[in-house]
């Protein structure tokens, strides 16, 4: 049976560590979170954010606007906090309303406080190995690894799913860590033949159990980034836990894997924040 790598317990010391830095450092911290409407998922993960926030010693400014909002009123606020020097971070809750572009109101973030990671900037220094704010979940997935000793270098790595969230950042990531990387995708040909090459296989297509022991190697490492409700209201991930645990050397559970390593990982983009503002 595979180790199950524990994403509450490396969250725990990722934050542990961030809360430590932030109390030695004497780091005065402020997070801008803000949500368009009231999305219940996204009214969870705002919590789970604030949360984490005052555990660590960040302080957090909350801006719950109506679902009526404007494209208009939500930049002109994203452009007062970027020019508030009191502020270090600002996120904007995803998804937002229909009649705002998602797009748009990303680019207006300041690079120098886009703890997401998704400015097209903070995309472009990663793709050349420059500093800069990581995307959360690839950067946590990346620590997961890490923190359970799974060596990746010289490894073949699958990546399923080539979003700009996690699919490609994810690559660009293992290959710094010097694994050499395949993405597949919706057009790919003969997956299953891609996917039984691999050393690490990281999933993150959003379809719940689509890879079953058919698509693994045995021995391999499984990350499952999907997170979904089965039939029975159970929450499960890309990934049919049940028959590929047996064939892998670890694997990640849904829930308790990936997920929790996404707020750490802001976190400690948070507490980045301040060094690369002053860079």
């Amino acid at each position: 049976m595979a180790k199950i790598i524990d994403g509450k317990r490396i969250s725990a010391e990722v934050k542990d560590e961030c809360k430590e830095r932030v109390k030695r450092e004497q780091l005065d911290i402020t997070l801008a979170v803000i949500q368009v409407g009231n999305d219940p998922a996204s009214t969870v993960y705002v919590g789970n954010k604030k949360k984490a926030c005052e555990y660590i010693g960040i302080h957090s400014l909350a801006y719950e606007l109506p679902e009526k909002t404007s494209e208009k009123e939500l930049l002109e606020l994203v452009e007062k906090l970027n020019k508030d020097d009191e502020v270090h971070g600002i996120l904007v809750q995803l998804p937002l309303p229909e009649h705002i572009d998602e797009d748009k109101v990303i680019r207006k973030i300041s690079p120098k406080k886009d703890v997401d990671g998704f400015h097209p900037q903070s995309v472009g220094a990663l793709s050349i190995g420059q500093a800069g704010f990581v995307s959360c979940t690839p950067a946590g997935i990346v620590q997961l690894l890490k923190r359970s000793g799974v060596e990746t270098e010289g490894k073949e790595c699958v990546i399923v799913g080539r979003s700009n969230i996690v699919g490609k950042p994810m690559a660009l990531l293992m290959l710094r860590e010097n694994a050499t990387v395949t993405v597949c995708h919706s057009r790919t040909k003969n997956l299953k033949e891609v996917t039984k090459r691999a050393d690490i296989l990281i999933v993150a297509i959003g379809k719940p159990k689509f890879i079953t022991a058919a698509y693994v190697k045995e021995g391999a490492v499984v990350i499952d980034v999907g997170i979904h409700r089965n039939e029975n209201n159970k929450l499960c991930g890309d990934v049919d836990f049940d028959s590929v645990a047996p064939l892998a050397s670890a694997i990640t559970p849904v829930p308790g894997g990936v997920g929790p390593m996404t707020i750490a990982m802001l976190m400690n983009n948070c507490v980045e924040a301040k060094g690369i503002q002053e860079a």
